[in-house]
């Protein structure tokens, strides 16, 4: 006999989204071919990039939390967002909603640094320097010393994700990442691994990894591996003699 007790079942992950209307390419965090397991979305009304990258997303922590029961309610067993900026919120959201929560990228800061050498460190990449601070360091377990570069001054990417336009230049944007990668291991030559806090920087992972040797971490390293703790894949219990 099973038990019930949910609406929704196999889609053990639910997101938190940002209300935006600027596209989402195969990759990123709301494109949801992006996954290879099922996810659910909800949207958090009135929170916006430039709200909470610019603002203070603590005015916005009970509009997430009600936007997280939901999909609680309608059976998700753990839940992120799509900011990694929202760290700040990680403990008001966790306890509301008792079920794991991951709510940023910067969260693997910590976990990246530990499985690195003596002298290497792990340096973050970001899409507004200049309000990633030491609170969000904090909340999210990471170092205050942390090392890191901002898109801010680049081409169109901080500009287009946070303006939230309708048409973004993706290649001019790789263009951004690539130079904000180039400028870490330049000035941070003890970085020995990225962490990218932006969830719209998962798509060009594959080129900063290419253009500086460094291992990179995203939020889609991070939710798969969430995921694979709320729905751990099953293996049979007889395998073929592997001698054949």
């Amino acid at each position: 006999m099973q038990m019930g007790g949910k609406t929704v079942y196999g889609a053990s992950v639910g997101i938190l989204m940002l209300e935006t209307r600027f596209p989402r390419i195969f990759g990123d965090i709301g494109n949801a071919q992006t996954w290879p397991f099922a996810v659910q979305y909800r949207v958090v009304r009135g929170a916006t990039p430039d709200k909470v990258v610019r603002d203070d997303p603590t005015k916005l922590v009970d509009a997430f939390i009600e936007a997280g029961q939901e999909l609680v309610r309608m059976g998700c067993d753990g839940i992120t967002t799509n900011c990694g900026f929202l760290s700040l919120i990680q403990d008001d959201v966790k306890q509301a909603l008792n079920v794991p929560v991951a709510t940023s990228s910067l969260m693997q800061v910590p976990m990246v640094q530990q499985l690195l050498p003596a002298g290497k460190r792990v340096g973050v990449l970001t899409i507004s320097k200049d309000t990633l601070t030491a609170e969000h360091l904090a909340a999210a377990g990471a170092p205050m010393d942390t090392p890191i570069i901002g898109t801010d001054q680049g081409r169109c990417f901080t500009r287009d994700i946070l303006g939230d336009a309708l048409e973004i230049d993706f290649a001019a944007c790789r263009l951004d990442l690539k130079d904000a990668a180039d400028q870490m291991v330049t000035d941070h030559p003890e970085v020995g691994a990225i962490v990218l806090e932006c969830t719209n920087m998962v798509p060009y992972a594959k080129d900063i990894r290419k253009q500086t040797g460094l291992p990179v971490f995203s939020i889609y390293s991070f939710v798969n591996w969430f995921q694979s703790g709320l729905l751990p894949r099953a293996f049979p219990m007889e395998l073929d003699d592997p001698r054949g």
